[in-house]
């Protein structure tokens, strides 16, 4: 039975990042290992698929101080000015990186690209062992350990390792959290994500668009070569018809609803849809055990706070465990772990979920007041600036 310090289930962005991270955090004092189900490079894995996210300025702060912001640097694209507006009213609000003294508010990066240099940077990592394809099949914890068996995903051969502390970071139905017992509550939004990259007519000059549709919200990344990365939010039905037209049927649709605020919308690429909820676990820790990232909570894209959320979960662990080297899964630690991630994810979480009830709900009168909302906030700073701050991911962890 092979002996670790920490074992990470899931070599996804969360995990693949708490590991790198937490071998620089602790100059290389621990034994880490990373159990990963899917093939590296495996183009069906669903953390690393065609997705793009924001990585908010923070975030990409914290990768930085991990010395990982250098693996990627080089593939984001910057976001400079974030343009919020409801289709069909007046009622708008802007944000302007330089109206800050920012080079960016955040960078727009490609999962699939991410997760290739990070996975690459896991396997030149002598102090990480990556266990891949494996499979939890299950763990037992004991008073000083938890005694995990692992299927490999090729052979079938059963293997055992132990760990002072294992982390979840595998995904939102978390089999390892579903091991432990932590129960998950689920808040479905009746709604369903299409995502696709799109190219416009005009470039996009580091410009990302919210804007808030009768169906739901629309966002647009930008992206390299005059693409944008689109999120369009709508009930199922809606987007499985949409998910099923014609290319140059989809770009029209897509244009009425958003608008030519960057031209003409001339190509889609392939399309696909998912049901959106929000899923989260109050308790995220257990003996010997901790939840970062979706297995933590999944989240609403509205506002890309997502992710975001999940890499604070990521930086709060990494610190706890740094700040408590002689027991890494010890009782002291995880309870420091939940209540650092408490006042974040509560309000992250009511956030994102009360935008999504504001914006997508056609009540005249709740519709007639966010408008004013939004004009309201576009001429006070003072107003801006909290909701600024949080996009920015510059909030206590």
């Amino acid at each position: 039975m092979e002996p670790y310090d920490v074992v990470i289930v899931g070599g996804a962005m969360s995990g693949a990042t708490l590991a790198l991270a937490l071998d620089q955090a602790s100059q290389q004092q621990l034994k880490i290992a990373v159990v990963e189900s899917y093939q590296i490079n495996d183009h069906a894995h669903p953390g690393f698929d065609a997705r793009s996210i924001a990585l908010s300025l923070g975030t990409v702060n914290l990768l930085k101080q991990w010395h990982l912001w250098s693996l990627i640097a080089d593939h984001g694209t910057a976001i400079k000015h974030i343009h919020v507006s409801d289709q069909g009213h007046a009622g708008m609000t802007e944000f302007t990186a330089s109206d800050y003294h920012l080079p960016a508010m955040g960078y727009v990066v490609e999962l699939a690209e991410v997760g290739k240099r990070f996975n690459q940077a896991l396997r030149q990592n002598d102090n990480i062992t990556l266990y891949c394809p494996y499979q939890l099949e299950n763990l037992d914890q004991t008073s000083d350990s938890v005694l995990i068996s692992l299927k490999d995903g090729q052979e079938g051969e059963i293997i055992q390792l132990s760990a002072k502390l294992l982390v979840a970071a595998d995904g939102a139905d978390s089999n390892s959290c579903q091991a432990i017992g932590l129960e998950q509550k689920i808040e479905s939004f009746s709604q369903f994500g299409l995502i696709a990259n799109v190219q416009t007519s005009q470039p996009h000059q580091g410009q990302a668009f919210e804007r808030f549709t009768r169906y739901g919200p629309i966002a647009l990344l930008p992206m390299s070569n005059k693409r944008s990365s689109l999120v369009w939010c709508m009930p199922e039905h809606e987007a499985k018809r949409l998910s099923q037209l014609p290319e140059q049927a989809f770009c029209s649709e897509l244009q009425a609803a958003f608008g030519w605020r960057l031209g003409r919308i001339e190509k889609s690429g392939e399309r696909s849809i998912y049901p959106l909820t929000l899923r989260y676990r109050e308790q995220i820790i257990s003996h010997r055990f901790a939840a970062v990232g979706n297995a933590a909570q999944t989240l609403h894209p509205i506002a890309g706070q997502g992710f975001n959320l999940g890499i604070r979960d990521v930086a709060s662990l990494v610190d706890t465990i740094v700040e408590n080297l002689q027991d890494v899964g010890g009782y002291t630690p995880l309870i420091q772990y939940q209540q650092r991630r408490a006042q974040d994810r509560q309000q992250t979480i009511a956030m994102t979920s009360g935008l999504v009830h504001l914006f997508s709900n056609p009540f005249f009168p709740l519709l007639v007041s966010r408008n004013i909302g939004l004009g309201i906030m576009d001429n006070l700073p003072q107003l801006k600036r909290p909701l600024f701050q949080r996009a920015l991911g510059n909030v206590d962890r």
